[in-house]
């Protein structure tokens, strides 16, 4: 081995020690830069050369840069994010739904319900008083405007969710593409030929792929060439150097047009089990659906089983025209099988004709015949019914809806005893009006002429039976509901609510400290540590100057031999 193969050997040393001075000043100016990965520099021993019967090493060969990092650990992160991001949206989204519900403050539902029945009991101390029945319709009318506010600003926080699914949809298009082209960059620079990585551009994709896995779930697995492939559930959206995008598909929902999240090429739904999108599909259709769905239970039931009560009792005045709210299918078919949003049942009711000038009152008992068998009652049939009572006139108008007036100025009529539900089914003489949390209100009939609350259960200003019963309706066990009441049916709604909310705050507190011990983790491997930075600077430092000045010792041996 020639002093010149030495020389050669030391030259190999320096330029080492340069490159590994060169990667750790990399690695230190990146110390803060969000998502790089440490850089490590790879030497092996060079190849040996025979000397005689010796073998002697060449020196120090740089193999490669390449990124500090553990794939595994990578991938667990990744699912680590997606799976934080989606409890957070459904944590943000169940905060602002008991924030809407409001059950700690003196606006919640709760309160209207109470302040409802209270004015209910006020009439019955006062059954004369026009001002304790209007009291009543108020409080009434307040109630059901809380329950629309409650159902609109509910949907209103559903329609943000949904826009902002179609805005994540974008996004992840947007890094579906961005990974696309750096595979493509990687992959030519790379050039399958040098165990190197590319290592900004590897960074660049790290950071679209720790993106990507906020907004969806995903897994990735690296290529030999240095692509990555992106799969979503069992359907790839990056795969080398092509890529799927997200599109959305439109349908109704609960009065609202969402928005579905597909993959465009092959028209299949987006698996995702997590991430932002699946948090926000949770909040939008399970979270707020839900609880739209449960409200407008409670609202209907509110409706249809107060008004079974009250449609039996009298006012201080009666009707001379009324129409009944829904309307039949078709007027020939049974009762329940028109169409009608409220069934009834097999039964009767009556109806009862006050004359003013006589001051007589006369009652007929109208059957609802709805026991299966043939000739059930339909809509025309209990028409003619009404119509064949003395003193009144009833037919079914061109909507399918029941219209009743009196025959003359000093009668009035008013009903009692239903059996059936007939009466609430249809909307008569009821106190609600709508069937759902949206469109609950109290019926024209009775806010435009508070004197008509149905107080009495004996006649038309007769007594105040009904009333006694409509006051203590809230805590009436109800058959349509297992035999929850009103109030239990309440307070499961709220009571649910704020559970889910506090279950899915403890869900969100875990998955944060799972990625940061994660985080920690992947740290721990892939980040940059200045301290120890600094050590292997010291290290390379000297190792440059010991090759430096094993040259200088080659030079002088050199110089000798020149000058013999």
């Amino acid at each position: 081995m020639s002093l010149f193969s030495s020389i050669q050997l030391a030259n190999n040393a320096l330029r080492a020690q340069q490159i590994g001075l060169q990667v750790v000043g990399q690695n230190i100016s990146n110390a803060n830069t969000p998502g790089y990965i440490r850089e490590e520099l790879v030497l092996t021993p060079s190849s040996t050369q025979r000397l005689g019967s010796l073998l002697l090493g060449l020196g120090v060969d740089v193999t490669a840069v390449i990124q500090k990092v553990d794939r595994f650990v990578e991938e667990r992160l990744r699912g680590a994010i997606s799976d934080r991001t989606s409890a957070e949206s459904q944590e943000k989204t169940y905060l602002e739904l008991e924030s809407l519900v409001g059950e700690l403050g003196d606006n919640d539902l709760s309160t209207s319900l109470n302040k409802f029945f209270a004015s209910i009991s006020e009439i019955a101390n006062q059954p004369e008083s026009v001002a304790a029945r209007n009291l009543a319709v108020l409080q009434g009318q307040t109630l059901a405007g809380d329950i629309n506010r409650l159902a609109l600003r509910v949907g209103q926080n559903r329609a943000d969710l949904n826009s902002r699914i179609s805005s994540v949809t974008d996004d992840a298009n947007r890094l579906i593409e961005e990974i696309r082209k750096l595979n493509l960059r990687i992959t030519e620079t790379e050039g399958g030929v040098t165990a190197s990585d590319a290592v900004g551009l590897r960074d660049q994709r790290g950071l679209a792929l720790a993106e990507l896995s906020k907004l969806i779930n995903i897994r990735v697995t690296e290529q030999v060439g240095g692509a990555v492939n992106v799969y979503a559930g069992g359907d790839y959206l990056v795969f080398e150097g092509s890529a799927r995008q997200l599109t959305i598909s439109q349908e109704s929902d609960r009065g609202l047009t969402i928005a579905n999240v597909r993959i465009a090429e092959i028209d299949a739904p987006l698996a995702s089990p997590s991430g932002e999108l699946h948090g926000l599909l949770a909040g939008r259709d399970e979270i707020l659906g839900g609880f739209l769905d449960t409200l407008d239970g409670f609202a209907s039931t509110l409706i249809f089983e107060f008004n079974k009560v009250f449609s039996s009792g009298q006012g201080l005045n009666g009707y001379r025209e009324l129409t009944s709210e829904f309307a039949v299918d078709d007027a020939n078919n049974p009762l329940d099988a028109a169409g009608l949003t409220f069934t009834p049942q097999n039964g009767s009711f009556n109806v009862l004709v006050y004359d003013q000038q006589t001051g007589l009152t006369q009652t007929t008992q109208i059957l609802v015949d709805l026991n299966g068998l043939d000739q059930d009652t339909s809509l025309a049939d209990l028409a003619a019914a009404l119509d064949a009572v003395d003193g009144i006139s009833a037919n079914v108008d061109s909507e399918g809806k029941l219209t009743i007036q009196s025959d003359s100025a000093t009668q009035q009529f008013g009903f009692a005893a239903d059996t059936s539900g007939v009466l609430a089914a249809l909307g008569i003489n009821g106190f609600f009006s709508g069937t759902t949390a949206r469109g609950i209100a109290v019926q024209e009939a009775i806010s435009s002429d508070p004197s008509k609350f149905a107080a009495s259960r004996s006649g038309i200003g007769v007594d105040t039976e009904n009333v006694l019963d409509l006051a203590n309706f809230l805590d009436r066990p109800l058959d349509s509901s297992d035999g929850a009441s009103l109030g239990i049916l309440y307070q499961r709604l709220a009571a649910e609510t704020t559970q889910a909310s506090t279950v899915s705050q403890s869900v969100a507190d875990g998955a944060r400290e799972f990625e940061a011990a994660l985080e920690g983790q992947h740290l721990s491997i892939s980040g940059v540590s200045l301290d120890e930075e600094t050590v292997r600077l010291i290290s390379y430092q000297r190792a440059f100057q010991a090759s430096a000045k094993y040259i200088a010792t080659l030079s002088d041996l050199l110089g000798i031999l020149v000058n013999l």
